[in-house]
């Protein structure tokens, strides 16, 4: 857990699986001083990246952030009271305010996060969708016997049967 702890004095018989995973996923929720909350929420606010990025739709990326972000503090808060209520009770306050701090941070970071990369490619998507206009207005064709149009490159008039050919790129020219 990148070489950071924060160590729990359990109260209760824990047996040692247990406590070890106790430890591990409090080493990504707990600190212990100033340092530690720094360095806990550079990785969650990291983490809330991936969502971001991997998702097209703030919904679904806050959503995300915050189940990731929801079920590891619940289940050491969970842990905390049942296996070593003494540390639940003296270090509660101190825990809890900045967890949910951190959590709320998430969302906007979630919000923010997925609006910018929505606008930057939004852009994109636009040019794609003028581009894909250009290309279909310049493959529409019209037979010249019957004057049927056609959003392709017919060889063969489906209305007339009369034989299509290319003359050049841009329009089609039938015998």
């Amino acid at each position: 857990s990148f070489n950071y702890t924060s160590p729990i004095n359990f109260d209760s018989k824990v047996s040692p699986p247990q406590e070890r995973i106790i430890q591990t996923i409090a080493n990504y929720v707990l600190f212990r001083d100033f340092s530690g909350l720094i360095f806990i929420y550079s990785i969650w606010i990291s983490i809330s990246f991936i969502p971001i990025i991997v998702y097209n739709s703030f919904r679904r990326a806050y959503s995300m952030n915050l189940l990731t972000f929801f079920f590891p503090n619940f289940f050491v808060y969970t842990f905390l009271y049942k296996y070593s209520p003494n540390y639940y009770k003296s270090n509660f306050l101190f825990h809890i305010i900045p967890t949910i701090f951190i959590g709320l941070f998430i969302v906007v970071v979630s919000f923010g996060g997925s609006f910018i990369l929505k606008k930057l490619g939004k852009t994109k998507t636009e040019t794609q969708i003028e581009n894909l206009y250009i290309i279909m207005n310049q493959i529409k064709s019209k037979c010249p016997n019957c004057g049927t149009e056609f959003n392709s490159t017919p060889i063969y008039c489906y209305k007339c049967n009369s034989y299509v050919i290319i003359k050049n790129e841009s329009k089609i020219n039938g015998e």
